[in-house]
């Protein structure tokens, strides 16, 4: 089988999953590259030497060459690019497409009511929902979106992203853990992300207010950089807590992991603007118990509200602070949530299995007999609203 992968770029959260695939088919497997990466996020540390890469090609380079691949895989999967004359050759020829999509109303499913954007949205999705195009949901309230327009029906698959997976002595790690606190005496709390409004970097810096106040002894780490991290350094000064909370910049992927697996309890804050969220893949891998918002795309299909972290209603600080004080008081509990993140991770949401999954997809679309999986990657994905998913998360997860 032929499969090939179009995405505006490669970047260190999708290599892992690319090379399984590359691993299992060999020529046979393809990704193409649409656009060089933005400055930004190259600084970041999220670029690829693509030219060593063996399965990547560039399409502004070999454009001819990427449209006959295009067209000759037996599957192709789309996703990360707006521009559809990609795929709209393979479209209108009837041959399998797989679409990788985040949320296309992650401002409001309100916006679905616009004529302007159902014209749009028909032209991509609508007029294709009796063809042999599925839709892999990158994100628990996908469905939810892509179900509003009636678009892929039963056709719609859980999927995410998979940053590498790293295989440890969980009882080992969480063994390290526990000597650190009880050297420092202090349990460790971590917060990485862009220091962005819709990443709420103020709700750590008002836990940790909290905590203090509760004398709970602590100290915390916050990784990144952006628009607010001026506000969030002043927050820290106007209470006080210089010495408790340590801005720690910009990290590299790698000395970020090394962070998570220092640290206890991991602190995700987002708000429904989160397409995804590779962090809690990663700090779960690392054995951190989470403490999280439901609106979070990553959230409904990875954490187990009371077994590996606390789900909070997002938007709700007041709730996020009362977890957040519960959970660093509790050092048994923070144990258990650890254990069972990296359990998560490593039984059914890694690259390995996911390759496995799609790969078996890719095959039953080609043969006409799709088998999916009860859960986890690939399996039939749930309508979730995102108003409910507060609800859903607490009743059935």
């Amino acid at each position: 089988m032929k499969l090939t992968f179009v995405s505006n770029y490669i970047n260190h959260h999708q290599m892992p999953l690319a090379g399984r695939l590359y691993e299992k088919l060999q020529n046979d497997y393809c990704f193409i590259q649409t656009m060089p990466m933005e400055q930004e996020r190259s600084d970041m540390g999220w670029a690829a030497d693509v030219s060593k890469i063996p399965y990547v090609k560039c399409f502004y380079e070999k454009e001819e060459e990427c449209r006959r691949i295009i067209m000759d895989s037996d599957v192709v999967i789309f996703g990360g690019v707006e521009d559809e004359s990609y795929i709209e050759p393979r479209l209108q020829a009837g041959k399998p497409v797989i679409r990788y999509s985040e949320r296309i109303y992650r401002e409001g499913q309100w916006k679905a009511i616009s004529p302007r954007g159902l014209r749009k949205k028909y032209h991509d999705h609508i007029r294709y929902r009796k063809s042999p195009v599925y839709l892999l949901c990158a994100g628990a309230y996908v469905a939810s979106d892509f179900a509003l327009i009636k678009a892929y029906p039963d056709k719609k698959y859980c999927f995410g992203y998979f940053p590498a997976f790293k295989e440890q002595n969980i009882e080992q790690l969480m063994e390290k853990k526990k000597k650190r606190r009880e050297e420092s005496g202090k349990v460790r709390i971590l917060f990485a992300a862009r220091f962005l409004a819709l990443k709420h970097p103020e709700y750590p810096v008002h836990l940790a207010k909290a905590l203090k106040e509760e004398g709970v002894s602590f100290e915390m780490f916050m990784i990144g950089d952006g628009e607010e991290k001026s506000n969030v350094s002043a927050e820290i000064d106007k209470l006080g807590l210089h010495e408790d909370v340590r801005l720690l910049g910009f990290l590299s992927p790698e000395e970020v992991r090394k962070q998570m697996e220092e640290a206890d309890i991991f602190l995700f804050t987002s708000d429904y603007r989160e397409g995804w969220g590779a962090v809690v893949n990663e700090s779960m891998n690392s054995g951190c118990a989470l403490i999280a918002g439901h609106g979070i795309g990553a959230v409904p299909y990875l954490l187990k509200d009371g077994e590996n972290g606390y789900v909070y209603r997002t938007g709700d600080e007041e709730e996020f602070i009362k977890a957040g004080v519960s959970l660093a008081k509790d050092r048994e509990k923070t144990e258990e949530f650890g254990q069972a993140s990296y359990r998560r991770i490593a039984e059914e949401w890694n690259d390995k299995v996911a390759a496995e999954r799609l790969f078996a997809l890719c095959e039953g679309i080609v043969s006409g007999n799709i088998v999916s999986p009860v859960s986890g990657p690939c399996s039939l994905a749930p309508v979730i609203k995102p108003g409910k998913g507060y609800n859903y998360m607490k009743r059935n997860i």
